[in-house]
């Protein structure tokens, strides 16, 4: 029996979510049965056995890893991602970060995180480096591509031993790979215009953009020019943790 993926999700807002995962499935071509799901913000997570699963994806979510001030949710959601991240890249178990997960992994494995290269939320040019153009899981992806972000902290300098995949005008690391098979991704795959115009419309009290400019930011991801073959990346992480 094939094994499925787990993805793991810290967002305490149920439309979120459910949002997340479609996107997910869609993109990375998974049916329901192959991707198994752990709300990390509701409940601890269990003794899990990697192995179990083909790879991990971790999704986006509320908590910043340069918060000063974090609440014992944050610190145990923290924890519980730590634990996966390192029993991860140690086991050769492939896992793929977004947004949320590159500060995770970043944190977790001795890189810095901070709020120098934040992002508001929009469509940037994203252009891959000489290795990112050699991975796999940029197979089929142009050199540069166009695509959603919107974070408040990103990687100010990478984990030890990381490689740099793709990298961005304002935000220098856009995505990092550590070992064989452990990838992070600070813009989104995930997020086509009406999922980014959806997750706009959630999240307008959150501090990423004034409320106001809601109705706006809405209509302007709806009429985005993004590249299509980014959602590609997901499939091709599927196939790389299927090889």
């Amino acid at each position: 029996m094939t094994k499925p993926f787990l993805l793991l999700s810290t967002r305490p807002e149920d439309d979120a979510v459910v949002g997340e995962r479609a996107a997910i499935l869609a993109k990375a071509g998974l049916e329901e049965a192959e991707l198994a799901q752990h709300r990390v913000e509701r409940f601890p997570l269990p003794d899990l056995d990697l192995g179990d699963f083909a790879g991990v994806l971790l999704g986006g979510g509320p908590f910043n890893s340069s918060d000063e001030d974090k609440s014992e949710l944050q610190l145990r959601v923290e924890a519980d991602i730590a634990r996966v991240v390192t029993d991860a890249v140690e086991r050769d178990v492939p896992l793929l970060g977004l947004c949320y997960g590159i500060g995770a992994l970043t944190s977790t494995l001795g890189g810095v995180v901070d709020r120098t290269y934040g992002e508001p939320v929009g469509v940037v040019d994203v252009a891959l480096t000489d290795e990112g153009r050699q991975d796999p899981l940029f197979d089929g992806i142009p050199t540069v591509m166009r695509a959603f972000v919107g974070h408040k902290e990103a990687c100010r300098e990478l984990p030890p031993g990381a490689t740099l995949l793709a990298t961005g005008e304002a935000c220098p690391v856009q995505a990092f790979r550590v070992g064989p098979r452990a990838y992070a991704t600070q813009f989104h795959p995930d997020l086509d215009p009406r999922g980014m115009a959806e997750r706009i419309l959630i999240y307008r009290e959150a501090g990423y953009f004034a409320p106001e400019e809601t109705e706006e930011l809405s209509s302007f991801a709806l009429g985005a020019d993004i590249t299509d073959e980014v959602h590609a990346i997901l499939a091709n992480f599927v196939k790389l943790a299927r090889a």
